[in-house]
């Protein structure tokens, strides 16, 4: 075991190049799994169970390693961070998956209309054949693994294509995967942006894309033209509504921790926070207790991660820089006060004081920037989370359960969580997935295995079944069975 983790970590240290694939290979690679997936209709619960027992022993196997890879490509990242964020999550969903999938797999009867008995109906689960999976880098194992493994339990063949700003995290998962699976199973594809375009324009049965909503503009373009059904994962600006009822220091602890898992690298982190008008210095004191109690230092913290690359971390300043330059006040909480240990590991900054014109607030900020906004009235936070494109996430923090009610059922998002950040997404039993600008479609539980299958509808017809009675030609008895039918329905 532990001759194998230095191997691997030699391999992260050396320059990683990823294997080499044309557009030609691509093309071999969809067509091998197209003729598979058309060759075996009917994929047994034996098979389905045998594809997801590899992958869990692949994550037992090889998880560290896999952790050592993601901690390599992000610079600073902890394993811990890597087990909790991605392994962990995976783990779950295997097992809820080989638990519940005898039941899934099974076909659903449906009752049938008076006026088609005694014939009976059922819907025939069977899976689409071949999903491709687009992944991201923020979290790079478990986002490229989780639809993966629901698209294999639905009986699909699964093509990968994961982010190359991981190159170390997408080659052994690649490694790996090639030595779990055959390539006409489950195969992974490395490449750049220009590889990435030519994956979405392959004629798939479902395509998955977990990214930014520029980016799902393009994909949804390219899988049209093959009439090829999406699923895309994207981001928004998740807003954390804080009543008056709350703690603000019980609510900035949960605030801090769903900001600033990952360096706020996470698509369902809290994007901006709404506070009673005249408590914004209350949270501004509460957050930064918060961040000490989480992160007693920022630099060299291995369990505060680094913004994944330069471009990305001058993204960020530029966003502060331009707030800044139109009035904003940037409280920056860097508990330990020392510089950071790599110019990548940026410190949490308070945004107070904001307009609508700033970049700040209308992109997505994807790092551990939060602007903090005041609210005089809870119809005034309804109204400007509902004059701007649907969240992929949602918070609400207090105990005033009207405020509450009257915040779910007027604000219309992905997903909730009331009283903590991102919990939701790791319950199996609920749907992950955006609505509007944040996405469409979901995953997770059964919902995923639906997402990729087909559910056939199937009438048998009885042999007593009288469908001719609505065969032409029309006439006088026609119209009494109609007359009929109209009265019972």
């Amino acid at each position: 075991m532990y001759k194998r983790l230095a191997a691997y970590h030699r391999r992260m240290n050396a320059t990683t190049t990823p294997a080499a694939v044309t557009e030609l290979t691509l093309r071999s690679l969809f067509d091998a799994q197209h003729r598979a997936s058309r060759a075996q209709v009917d994929v047994p619960l034996a098979l389905r169970r045998d594809r997801l027992q590899r992958m869990r022993r692949l994550l037992d196997e090889h998880g560290p390693a896999l952790a050592l890879a993601v901690q390599a490509d992000f610079g600073v990242r902890s394993p811990q961070l890597t087990e909790i964020a991605d392994m962990f999550v995976l783990r779950t969903l295997l097992s809820h998956t080989l638990k519940h999938l005898p039941k899934w797999i099974k076909p659903v009867k449906v009752s049938t209309p008076i006026y088609l008995q005694p014939s009976s109906a059922y819907l025939q689960r069977q899976p689409l054949g071949v999903v491709g999976v687009i992944s991201p880098w923020n979290y790079p194992v478990q986002l490229a693994l989780a639809p993966a493994i629901t698209a294999l339990a639905a009986g699909n063949r699964v093509m990968l294509k994961p982010s190359e700003l991981t190159p170390r995290t997408s080659a052994l998962m690649g490694e790996l995967i090639g030595q779990a699976f055959a390539a006409d199973e489950f195969c992974v594809v490395e490449g750049d942006a220009a590889l990435a375009a030519a994956f979405t324009h392959l004629p798939f049965d479902h395509l998955v894309f977990t990214g930014s909503t520029a980016t799902g503009r393009k994909v949804a373009e390219a899988a049209a033209a093959n009439l090829t059904p999406t699923t895309l994962e994207l981001g928004g600006k998740s807003p954390c509504i804080v009543d008056a009822s709350s703690d603000f220091d019980s609510v900035a602890l949960k605030i801090a921790h769903g900001k600033l898992l990952n360096a706020g690298q996470t698509c369902i982190a809290p994007d901006y926070v709404l506070v009673p008008q005249g408590r914004e210095a209350a949270f501004g004191e509460a957050f930064a207790r918060a961040v000490a109690r989480l992160f007693p230092t920022i630099a060299g913290n291995p369990d505060y991660a680094a913004i994944i690359s330069p471009r990305h971390h001058e993204r960020l300043q530029a966003l502060l820089a331009q707030a800044e330059g139109e009035g904003a006040r940037l409280q920056v909480v860097n508990p330990g006060g020392a510089a950071p240990a790599t110019a990548r590991q940026m410190a949490p900054v308070l945004v107070f004081g904001t307009t609508p014109a700033m970049k700040l607030m209308d992109e997505e900020i994807f790092g551990p920037v939060l602007p903090v906004l005041s609210y005089a009235t809870l119809d005034e936070a309804i109204g400007y989370i509902n004059d701007r494109p649907r969240p992929l996430a949602l918070y609400w923090f207090g105990t005033d359960t009207a405020s509450r009610d009257a915040v779910l059922a007027r604000t219309v998002s992905g997903g909730v969580t009331v009283n903590d950040t991102l919990m939701h997404i790791a319950h199996d039993n609920l749907p992950f997935g955006g609505v509007g600008d944040s996405g469409w479609g979901a995953y997770h539980g059964e919902t995923g295995f639906l997402r990729f299958t087909q559910q056939k509808p199937v009438l048998v017809s009885s042999r007593w079944a009288r469908g001719d009675l609505f065969y032409p030609p029309y006439g006088k008895r026609f119209d009494q069975i109609m007359g009929l039918l109209k009265r019972w329905l």
